[in-house]
């Protein structure tokens, strides 16, 4: 019998550091086995600014899930996000020397190292190389190259950059935390996992993540990203204006924004005030919600109008590029009332609010199936498809510590060894698994060896 696989990814946002511990049940649903979650102190707007405070918010975070699940969790895949990330279209080539000869994974990933040669910024590092279509001697969109015959083999590339030491921050923290790094996702990739059906991404469409401290823009079309974006805006900076335009303090300003708050103004009559205490002794204070939602109207349609001039500069007008499945909203954000209305009226397409419903199992709490968990939900997803074993069942652990203590007898240690031998020998039998597309193959091979590049930095650098 195949050992379960128990799958744990870590959200590290600016408001909240989530922790989930996953695993795929016997209908391939994804079955929540535990949650923890903790206020993120020492993350603005998906920057690290706090090693310390971080440490600790994981920490909290990985306790509770530890806790909630009864698994022990050796290792995580974390999200990636900020305003240090900036994606760019790329095309490159390279001239085969034996036309004669099949494609192979090796040509593709000679192809891939050269994009990888491609002059950034000061202190930046290519994060993601995603592959959009190949053209193998001027034949074009062919979307899967391997078996293939041809000299020149050709592709366009979504490369996405970011900065080396605000990745390596987040490294540290995990090490710190006492847990292992075993992959990194850009966060939109992993919310466009947990909402988005392959025929949306196929049809072509808009995921707008709008978090606390950022706002992340992914477009699919034809089944391939083809565009992601990072607006330095989100939840926070709504609070931080209600704050400023009510004279009230923070927790008063999000408790406002989450049970009041609507981002269409025509909504609320004049005569419907809120009355907030005050505070030490002072009078409470009262609040027209008609002003409240002006507050966060103005806000809102600042970041959507953002996203949607990032749409605009993919090409959306262009009829090849049509978004069709039009806009999905997820985040925190998505939960604001009539956002979806007014995303609607701003940008002229069909939009809904994406839950991660559709991927998890039928006994899954109304909580996890919210927006709120999106990211971390596709997290859970991508460490399920790097087949890694993130935590143990603490219970079993102790067993195994039992087991290993008992000494055992002398007579058996050659049978023993060579029942090891055929285990051994078995084991990559079990592990047989279906052919991966071209793409699942540069996603994973890539990550593994960025993974490691971190590793060996946080290792050298101690």
């Amino acid at each position: 019998m195949e050992k379960e696989k128990i799958a744990v990814g870590l959200d590290i946002g600016t408001t909240k550091i989530v922790a989930m511990i996953g695993k795929k049940n016997e209908y391939g649903k994804l079955e929540i086995l535990g949650v923890g979650k903790s206020k993120s102190l020492g993350v603005a707007r998906g920057v690290v600014n706090n090693i310390t405070q971080t440490i600790q918010s994981i920490q909290q975070a990985i306790a509770e899930a530890e806790a909630d699940s009864g698994y022990r969790i050796k290792d995580v895949v974390v999200g990636i996000a900020g305003q240090h990330i900036r994606s760019i279209q790329h095309s490159d080539y390279i001239s085969r020397n034996n036309p004669e000869e099949v494609i192979g994974d090796k040509d593709i990933d000679l192809l891939i190292n050269q994009v990888h040669k491609l002059a950034m910024l000061p202190g930046e590092e290519i994060i993601h190389v995603l592959p959009q279509e190949f053209k193998i001697d001027g034949q074009s969109e062919i979307k899967e190259p391997i078996g293939m015959y041809g000299g020149r083999l050709e592709s366009s590339f979504h490369v996405v950059v970011g900065q080396a030491s605000s990745i390596r921050n987040v490294g540290r923290c995990i090490q710190s935390s006492g847990i292992e790094l075993s992959g990194l996702t850009l966060e939109p990739l992993a919310s466009a996992d947990a909402v988005l059906s392959q025929e949306e991404k196929e049809a072509g469409v808009a995921l707008i993540d709008i978090g606390g401290g950022t706002t992340d823009l992914a477009i699919f079309k034809d089944g391939i990203i083809r565009h992601t974006a990072v607006i330095p805006f989100g939840g926070n900076v709504i609070t931080e204006d209600i704050k400023e335009g009510c004279s009230i303090i923070e927790k008063q300003a999000e408790l406002l924004k989450v049970k009041f708050g609507s981002a269409w103004p025509g909504e609320n009559k004049d005569n419907e005030i809120v009355s907030i205490p005050g505070l030490r002794g002072r009078e409470p204070k009262e609040i027209s919600l008609k002003n409240l939602s002006k507050i966060i109207h103005a806000r809102v349609v600042e970041i959507i109008e953002q996203v949607f001039a990032e749409i605009k500069a993919y090409g959306h007008e262009d009829p090849r590029k049509k978004l069709i499945a039009g806009i999905v909203l997820t985040g925190g954000g998505a939960q604001l009332q009539h956002i979806k209305q007014l995303v609607e009226y701003i940008t002229g397409m069909d939009t809904r609010i994406g839950y991660p419903n559709e991927h998890l199992a039928g006994n899954s709490s109304e909580e996890i199936s919210s927006p709120l968990y999106a990211t971390a939900v596709g997290l859970v997803m991508n460490s399920i498809q790097n087949n890694t074993n993130s935590a143990v069942a603490i219970e079993a652990e102790k067993e195994v510590k039992v087991v290993y203590r008992q000494p055992e007898p002398q007579v058996q240690t050659q049978q023993y060894e060579e029942e090891v031998q055929v285990q051994e020998e078995e084991r990559p039998v079990a592990k047989a698994k279906e052919p991966e597309s071209t793409e699942t193959k540069i996603r994973k091979s890539f990550f593994d060896k960025y993974v490691d590049k971190i590793r060996d930095f946080l290792d050298n650098a101690e």
